[in-house]
């Protein structure tokens, strides 16, 4: 089902609300991580203070592109999830610790720390 355009817009006010506010942010492709797996990802996350959210790529590289943050944007293949959060490292080692387990579902794409 189509996301409508009013969905859209506050979908991308969310993510540059996110990366506003937000001092690390992880790009993470989850491709093939199962729903039971997620469901344990993100407890793990909130746990630590971590938010997750899934947006389309098209719809991040919106947000991305007002950011205002120094370098390139990685390539953001597959499903693509966003880890952020207040801890400058926390988002990173939250997603590394569950990407041991399941390496061959979840990748650290990128990310942005120090606005870089």
């Amino acid at each position: 089902m189509a996301i409508t355009k009013d969905k859209k817009v506050e979908i991308v006010n969310k993510l540059k609300e996110i990366l506003k506010e937000a001092k690390s942010i992880v790009f993470v492709n989850f491709h093939g991580l199962g729903v039971e797996d997620t469901r344990e990802m993100r407890s793990a996350l909130r746990e630590e203070e971590i938010g997750y959210y899934v947006a389309k790529k098209s719809l991040l590289k919106r947000a991305l592109d007002g950011a205002g943050f120094d370098g390139d944007i990685p390539s953001l293949d597959g499903e693509l999830a966003i880890a952020y959060g207040q801890d400058e490292t926390g988002s990173a080692r939250g997603v590394y610790e569950f990407q041991k387990k399941h390496e061959d579902n979840i990748t650290i794409l990128g990310g942005v720390f120090e606005n870089k």
